[in-house]
């Protein structure tokens, strides 16, 4: 039986824009495409072969949010640059996607 002051976390949705093979794992920020939706970029040392970049991606997003694996997950778009990621986590959490230098 769960205890009723216990929460599960929140399902958090974002899209990220990936760019694999680039030499370095690194989160670069948030920005809008065209219609004016935004997206989060960021970039892999892997490459984009047998899920190595995906998987990078998932380890990347989960240290940088200090949440597990398993937490994160690609939705949809994991054959193309741009992927939908869900997070169990609370939303807060999403401000620790800003890479150091933007805050603010």
């Amino acid at each position: 039986m769960s205890r009723g002051d216990e929460q599960k976390p929140s399902r958090q949705r974002f899209c990220v824009r990936l760019t694999p093979k680039s030499g370095r794992d690194a989160i670069e920020g948030w920005s809008n495409d065209a219609a004016g939706k935004a997206f989060l970029k960021a970039r892999v040392a892997a490459a984009a072969e047998d899920g190595k970049a995906n998987s990078a991606l998932v380890e990347l997003i989960a240290r940088k949010l200090g949440v597990k694996k398993a937490s994160v997950r690609i939705v949809s778009g994991a054959t193309s640059r741009v992927k939908l990621i869900e997070v169990d986590a609370d939303r807060t959490i999403l401000a620790r996607l800003v890479p150091a230098g933007n805050a603010g």
